[in-house]
């Protein structure tokens, strides 16, 4: 019996093993990209999805298969990896689910959404309810390829997406580490007021964009100053960037918070599993992060 089933983020998929190991969850199998696990689903950080109610469904013909999957919901999501042929022809007698590209700033869809993949020809797993909005997690945007300097920007786009916020027009923002400023770019566009902390040059765009002031200051050394959003992309270790921003937190200088926490050789757990266990944070892996987490915060309601 399938419990849970965690979809890995591409070459990430030892990261993701380690952590379930941690959890106490096995892996029975892998599925391509998705673990399939006997336990109930877990807290996962390097999933880019979970599949939290996994239902394993005999399907003798393609009719049965799509005629299984409406009778317990609209709208499915197929992750595919093998027997494709006989998947787009049992897609083909789903509703269509468009999985647009947002046009930033947007939110994450709020529409139900589960995920479907065939084990073998006549045997199915479907999960009417899984973790990501996003079919198989993948958070794509319409992107701006002549502003930034940098795709880096799209990590910022995809954490403020997913919370459903973002900088607004009069609200001060800093973000740490900017150069070159791919992130910079992102928050002036949203026309907030944003400085930019790194003792490197920003590209003379971003320099120039209205609201951006560049203080050639260390990340570290920087005090914390009250501010409306706290942004980070910065190399840096990750207990070294987890002292930072419970520095922070513990000042009540930053309303908000968003940074990538980014590791270097091994997967650093026990820092990530700080970062989660921070009151009021998130810990997630994006679809365009890397070999790195995102940690959103928010200070709570006085």
């Amino acid at each position: 019996m399938i419990g849970a089933a965690y979809l890995a983020a591409e070459g990430l998929e030892t990261a993701l093993a380690e952590e379930l190991a941690r959890r106490g969850a096995t892996i029975a199998a892998w599925h391509g990209r998705l673990a399939l696990s006997p336990e109930p689903p877990v807290p996962a950080a390097w999933a880019l999805d979970v599949w939290t109610a996994p239902r394993e469904i005999a399907v003798p013909s393609v009719k049965q298969a799509a005629d299984a999957l409406r009778a317990i919901q609209r709208n499915w999501a197929a992750y595919g990896v093998d027997h494709h042929r006989r998947m787009a022809l049992i897609a083909e007698r789903l509703p269509p689910v468009k999985a647009r590209p947002l046009v930033f700033p947007e939110a994450a869809p709020s529409g139900h959404l589960g995920g479907w993949t065939l084990l073998a020809p006549d045997r199915m797993l479907a999960s009417p309810t899984k973790t990501s909005p996003f079919v198989n997690g993948e958070c794509r945007f319409i992107e701006d390829r002549i502003g930034p300097p940098s795709r880096a920007y799209l990590k910022l786009w995809e954490a403020c997406a997913r919370i459903g916020a973002w900088p607004l027009p009069g609200e001060r923002c800093i973000d740490l580490g900017a150069s070159p400023g791919g992130w910079t770019w992102a928050i002036a566009q949203l026309g907030a007021t944003v400085t930019a902390i790194d003792r490197a040059d920003l590209d003379s765009g971003v320099a120039a964009m209205p609201g951006v002031t560049l203080r050639r200051e260390s990340a570290f050394g920087l005090a914390p100053e009250p501010v409306d959003w706290l942004f980070s992309d910065i190399i840096a270790y990750p207990d070294r960037l987890l002292a930072l921003v419970t520095a922070w937190i513990a000042a009540e200088a930053a309303r908000r918070i968003v940074c990538t926490v980014k590791f270097q050789g091994a997967t650093d757990h026990d820092a990530a599993d700080a970062f989660a266990a921070i009151p009021g944070g998130r810990l997630m892996h994006l679809f365009h992060n890397k070999h790195e987490l995102t940690f959103v915060w928010e200070r709570p309601a006085a």
